[in-house]
């Protein structure tokens, strides 16, 4: 079976690498175009390029989707499918083009967490479960049929990176399993509407945008715990915050926190510390403890390490 792989960052590598060290027909790749990163603005290559060129398969970049280039060069790859794992929304010309079509890899338990960060908004949503979905692409984004599905428990020691590591190598497993299945013509793929709990809410996971991320000290500890770890380490939630009267305004990322759930009287915003060991901030029904940290122009430290270094 001819398959045309499409992704991009590292989530989708650990999915193209199985099928490549599983010896399946891997005839072509496609990748976002080349990008300036960092201070200095070089040249980027996406992980899954990376990736590609180190085992020579087939690579296109296309800038537009639609262009007859493009679509051209696809087509002489004459694949069977195409597996779809962190790319761009697709135009039909494309996704309807090899004869078994194209499926999606999605990290949740669709139709739940639609749109392009499921990961970050299930934990921080307080879920204790999610999982991988696969589906066959059509005109509605992350809404066409269910292959396969598989969960995970969401634990309270994981952030948004565990959760990633782990549905990576659950997902590039997942992708192996459809395609075999679509290989021996044993698809049985099944219309999101059947997975409709009723009464139950379908939450959306749109992009999320830095200016989204500040935690709000009018939420519960709960909420805010969740926060924290369901955008750690990307995009990081964060804080304005002075570590005395006196003191200057910190704008401080917050990589991970604990949870004090205790009754009190204190100013909810109130910032305590003991200047050595820890730094926790007052809500409603308890404090969020600080636990890793980071100040502009400085490294991810624990608190402990970032008081020493500081009057």
């Amino acid at each position: 079976m001819r398959i045309v792989f499409m992704g991009t960052p590292d989530f989708a590598v650990e999915s193209l690498k199985t099928l490549v060290e599983n010896n399946y027909q891997v005839v072509g790749v496609v990748t976002m175009p080349d990008k300036p990163a960092g201070r200095g603005h070089k040249i980027q290559f996406s992980p899954v390029k990376q990736y590609a060129l180190e085992k020579q398969l087939p690579l296109l970049q296309p800038e537009k989707l639609k262009d007859q280039g493009f679509l051209n060069a696809l087509k002489s790859w004459r694949a069977d499918v195409q597996v779809v794992v962190a790319f761009r929304m697709l135009p039909e010309l494309v996704w309807n083009m090899p004869p078994l079509g194209t499926f999606n890899l999605h990290a949740s338990l669709l139709p739940q967490y639609r749109g392009a960060a499921p990961i970050n908004y299930a934990i921080m949503q307080g879920e204790t479960q999610t999982g991988a979905t696969t589906f066959f692409l059509t005109h509605e984004i992350d809404t066409g049929k269910i292959i396969l599905q598989r969960s995970i428990p969401i634990l309270e020691s994981d952030d948004a990176g565990s959760i990633h590591d782990k549905l990576m190598v659950l997902g590039a497993k997942m992708v192996c399993q459809t395609i075999d299945l679509l290989r021996d013509h044993k698809i049985n793929a099944i219309d999101q509407s059947q997975f409709v709990i009723e009464d139950i809410e379908l939450k959306t996971a749109p992009k999320i945008f830095k200016e989204n991320c500040a935690i709000d000290i009018h939420k519960s500890v709960e909420e805010n715990f969740n926060f924290v770890r369901g955008l750690s380490p990307y995009p990081t939630a964060h804080i304005n915050m002075q570590l005395s009267p006196n003191s200057e305004l910190l704008f401080l990322k917050v990589y991970a926190a604990e949870k004090e759930l205790v009754t009190h009287n204190d100013l909810v915003g109130s910032v305590f510390t003991d200047g050595k060991t820890y730094i926790k901030i007052a809500l409603f029904n308890g404090f969020l403890r600080l636990k890793s940290i980071q100040a502009p122009a400085k490294k991810r430290m624990d608190v402990a390490d970032f008081l020493r270094g500081i009057k």
